[in-house]
């Protein structure tokens, strides 16, 4: 068997061995037992680059949707202005019928400078057109606006 050594406890620096260990070892920042799990401790600013770096992805695409959807509502926007403009000059042009709603007519501009809606299609008229330009075939919509179905 191996010579065990004999503690000499007048030689032992009590005070010294104190400082090595405390009342509360749940709360030290590392190990305290050689059975203990191993802690390594994090380095913050890779957390927290990460952190960042995730949360601006995040924003980004959030970002990226909002304007998605801002871009709709401006291209919606631009079409119920055009509706409004063409709507308004079909409202001031002749108009010797009464236009159905979800039918085609025919917008036209003569040599006056003056405006007609007509039911008759530009491909449809004979050799003597009653119209300087054709401008748009349009479509009267439910809520009395005109949609532009084609123009010239």
């Amino acid at each position: 068997m191996a010579e065990r050594k004999k503690i000499d406890v007048d030689r032992l620096d009590l005070e010294k061995m104190k400082e090595k260990t405390t009342e509360n070892p749940g709360l030290l920042p590392y190990a305290h037992q050689s059975g203990s799990a191993i802690i390594k401790p994090e380095d913050k600013g890779k957390i927290t680059g990460r952190a960042v770096a995730a949360m601006h992805s995040q924003t980004d695409m959030q970002m990226a949707q909002i304007y998605q959807q801002m871009q709709l509502l401006a291209d919606q926007a631009k079409t119920i202005k055009s509706r409004v403009e063409v709507s308004e000059r079909i409202y001031q042009s002749s108009i010797g019928f009464e236009p159905l709603i979800n039918h085609h007519y025919f917008l036209y501009e003569k040599e006056d400078q003056t405006d007609f809606l007509s039911m008759v299609a530009p491909e449809e008229w004979g050799k003597k057109k009653p119209f300087s330009k054709f401008i748009a075939e349009v479509k009267l919509l439910a809520d009395h606006t005109w949609e532009v179905i084609r123009s010239n």
